[in-house]
């Protein structure tokens, strides 16, 4: 049987594995589109939002329901994405933790 870390070294192995996290959610920069590429938002790995382009051809005031439609489909989207790239990514760090660690809830 394996011998287990200590607990100061179990500690120090979890606040690199977080910084690690944190810098590739920093890294981090999806596009997601909805309508063609019509409406395009960019989104960093925290899902916050960093940008929103909406062609014009789709800003149409007697139809705004197809435009908030267009951009929740977007958002969706680069939500999508990094939750992709999350899982996949961070999946791998996994093996520095005894044990492992669970990824699967992001």
């Amino acid at each position: 049987m394996p011998k287990m870390p200590d607990m100061n070294q179990m500690m120090g192995m979890a606040k690199n594995m977080a910084k690690r996290m944190e810098e590739e959610m920093d890294a981090i920069n999806v596009e997601g589109n909805a309508g063609g590429g019509m409406v395009a938002v960019n989104m960093d790995g925290h899902k916050r939002l960093k940008a929103l382009r909406i062609a014009s051809e789709v800003v149409d005031p007697a139809d705004i329901e197809m435009l908030q439609d267009l951009i929740l489909a977007a958002v969706n989207d680069a939500q999508t994405k990094v939750e992709e790239k999350l899982k996949s990514g961070l999946g791998g760090m996994a093996g520095g933790m005894p044990g492992g660690f669970p990824f699967g809830a992001l």
